[in-house]
């Protein structure tokens, strides 16, 4: 039996992964909306999350963690904890 694979274009698979990123959508959403295959932009998003560096921050991440330590270094010194003994 012969398989019948449809060919996507770079801009659409970047697209359709930006969209599961950025949105937040579901991948079974996004394939409804677009006319792809679920497994399909599973393994997308899969391959684009491995081909970033491994631990880096998005940049959303990035600037979350930059308030945060922000705010960290603004708070006092706690004092340390004493033990019951």
């Amino acid at each position: 039996m012969a398989e019948n694979r449809r060919k996507y274009d770079r801009e659409l698979r970047d697209g359709a992964v930006r969209i599961v990123e950025k949105s937040g959508k579901p991948i079974a959403q996004v394939t409804r909306d677009l006319g792809a295959d679920e497994g399909t932009l599973g393994n997308w998003v899969a391959r684009a999350g491995a081909a970033r560096e491994p631990g880096a921050l998005s940049g959303d991440e990035r600037a979350e963690l930059d308030q945060l330590r922000e705010e960290n270094a603004t708070l006092p010194a706690a004092e340390p904890a004493r033990s019951r003994a």
